[in-house]
């Protein structure tokens, strides 16, 4: 229940839908009560009951006390002052039109309750589902590393829905179900408390050994998330990568993958389903003995006179109603360690601190004016791995500084510490002389235009993927990124111009096509400092020379990291370092590295053959 009631917490700003909730629910259960008790004075009437000895008692008015005996008197009064010159079907014409206006009121409160209940949680796990998205998008790029897409997925919509459904019993356990038995047991006890006492004693007994079941559903119900979340990720990785599939002839491997995922989740289920399914039928076989126990009791008590017949079917049918509540406390049960379940997978994410934060009184960055400077700088992903070692070089404003080498050799790793994906394990980068760990990172990456080999783009219009981040954009501002990207030919030719929906991930495009939005993305934010992370390696001759044209015109008077492998793209930087397995083993310009016929020759020889 710990991490139910951390759950609840998300509902503190709509605490004042909850008194609302308790006085509709309680209403609800009175009114309910009230037109099964009416059933006693129906039967009576019926059964001929009322005798001399009933009519004097009811005669006069009783004194106003909070009893249930007071308004038992007080209908009894009222009813046999209406029905004393009536006939029995005019008594019971009474009966039957107070026992409609009861019900009607008390369904109507149940149905109030139950809206009640539904915006409660519906605004319980909208800022719910709101906090894990704001958390997710606040996470450092390691956790993705580590992290499934596909259990990520999991936790933000099936995770969810089942804390929305264990909230749902959790507000039935806490305010509804337990009033409801109170008031009825209460009324029960009045009414013949020999009988109740019996139904007492059964009752928790059938709770604890159904609470005992329900324990051992937790781990089950892990097991079940995480298998849903290997699900999510097949089918995620499936879609993104169709056309592999389909050019490998892969599609049976995959069905095959997908199957296993699909056996072992079904299994998981059918174990789940054993046990959360035995509360049920155990409840309702307790009830049956208790039920039993009352009409041998109940019975020798109408025997000996203790008890007439009407009254014992009326304390039948409350009782009946008192199964109900009490089957869905031992489902609540359930239901609740299925949520607990859940509620840790969320705050797993929810406690995840992210190791990429600003320092207590980061400063603002606004422009930069002298150099990026790597100092001693050894970065491992995993610690038994190194994966950068005393990495140290300096990038002047305006300059161009390429990393070039084998793949695998640290060159992306390079670029990604700049703008602080990941933070070096020892050493320092610094920016116009500043620790960029003292900077904001928001502060820092706005100083930043970064363009990948993939091309992302978002399912919208091409001008919301351009201006990406910015609303109302100006779309002037918009068409003179584009240009400046070689992008604003083909945008006009698309049948909605900048307003032309692009697709998921921008498939309706040629890569060309995608990599030139990507730059006027770059080019519309207008950074003082690009990386540019094998910018044109995905693409044909033809697109190369278009999107090199466009970096061109976006490298103009600024100060550029750029990793390639197609060496011809970078011979005019101002300096090319050579990366070779997490260190720098050549540096200086494109003739000075052939001069020395070193890695860097070798690589362009291989380039060129």
């Amino acid at each position: 229940m710990k991490l139910i009631s951390r759950i609840f917490q998300f509902a503190r700003p709509f605490r004042a839908s909850v008194p609302q909730y308790i006085v509709y629910t309680f209403f609800g259960i009175i009114f309910g009560v009230g037109s099964l008790a009416l059933i006693i004075p129906f039967l009576e009437v019926i059964f001929d009951q009322l005798d001399a000895e009933k009519l004097a008692q009811y005669q006069h008015q009783p004194p106003f006390e909070w009893s249930v005996t007071y308004i038992k008197n007080l209908f009894y009064y009222y009813f046999l002052d209406f029905t004393k010159d009536k006939d029995k079907l005019t008594s019971l014409l009474f009966v039957c039109s107070v026992l409609i206006t009861v019900n009607f009121l008390g369904n109507l409160f149940k149905y109030l309750s139950a809206v009640m209940s539904a915006v409660i949680r519906a605004r319980l796990v909208r800022k719910l589902r709101d906090a894990i998205y704001e958390k997710i998008n606040h996470l450092d790029m390691g956790f993705f590393t580590n992290e499934r897409k596909g259990d990520t997925i999991s936790r933000i919509t099936n995770d969810v829905q089942e804390v929305e459904r264990s909230a749902m019993y959790v507000i039935q356990v806490v305010f509804k179900e337990p009033v409801t038995i109170i008031v009825y047991f209460g009324i029960l006890f009045i009414m013949q408390w020999e009988l109740t006492l019996l139904s007492m004693l059964i009752l928790p007994v059938a709770g604890g050994i159904i609470s005992g079941i329900a324990k051992r559903l937790k781990k089950a119900a892990i097991l079940n998330q995480e298998s849903i979340g290997r699900i999510l990720n097949v089918v995620e990785e499936s879609l993104s990568g169709m056309r592999v599939i389909k050019a490998f002839t892969a599609s049976n491997y995959m069905l095959k993958k997908f199957k296993e995922e699909d056996r072992i989740y079904a299994g998981i289920n059918v174990s789940m389903a054993k046990r959360f399914e035995l509360a049920s039928p155990l409840s309702e076989f307790f009830g049956i003995i208790t039920i039993s126990g009352i009409l041998l009791i109940g019975g020798n008590l109408i025997f000996g006179g203790s008890m007439d017949s009407a009254e014992f079917i009326g304390y039948l049918i409350i009782f009946s109603q008192v199964l109900t509540p009490a089957k869905e406390i031992s489902k609540a049960i359930s239901a609740i360690q299925k949520g607990n379940a859940s509620a840790e997978r969320i705050f797993s994410i929810l406690d995840t601190e992210p190791v990429i934060k600003d320092v207590k009184d980061a400063i603002d960055v606004k422009e930069f004016n002298q150099n990026i400077a790597f100092k001693s700088v050894s970065f491992a992903y995993d610690q038994d791995k190194q994966v950068l070692a005393d990495i140290n070089f300096d990038i002047e404003k305006g300059k161009t500084v390429a990393l070039v080498g084998p793949s695998g050799g640290g060159k992306s790793t390079i670029a990604d510490l700049i703008p602080r994906f990941y933070d070096p394990d020892q050493g320092e980068i610094l920016l116009d002389g500043k620790n960029i760990k003292d900077i904001k990172v928001e502060s820092l990456r706005k100083m930043m235009g970064i363009v990948t080999q993939e091309s992302i783009l978002f399912n919208d219009t091409v001008l919301n993927n351009i201006a990406f981040g910015i609303e109302n954009a100006d779309e002037e501002a918009v068409i003179k990124a584009a240009k400046i990207a070689n992008a604003h030919e083909f945008i006009t030719k698309m049948e909605h111009g900048y307003q032309t929906m692009v697709g998921e991930r921008g498939l309706k495009m040629s890569g060309g096509q995608r990599q030139r939005l990507s730059i006027a993305r770059a080019v519309f934010k207008n950074p003082p400092i690009l990386i540019l992370d094998e910018a044109t390696s995905a693409l044909d001759s033809e697109s190369e020379k278009l999107v090199q044209n466009a970096l061109g015109n976006l490298m103009q008077n600024r100060t550029s990291v750029v990793i390639a492998h197609r060496l011809s793209t970078i011979q005019h930087a101002d300096e090319i370092l050579v990366v070779k397995e997490g260190k720098i083993v050549e540096r200086g310009s494109h003739d000075e590295l052939l001069a020395v016929s070193g890695l860097y020759s070798k690589l362009i020889e291989m380039q060129t053959v």
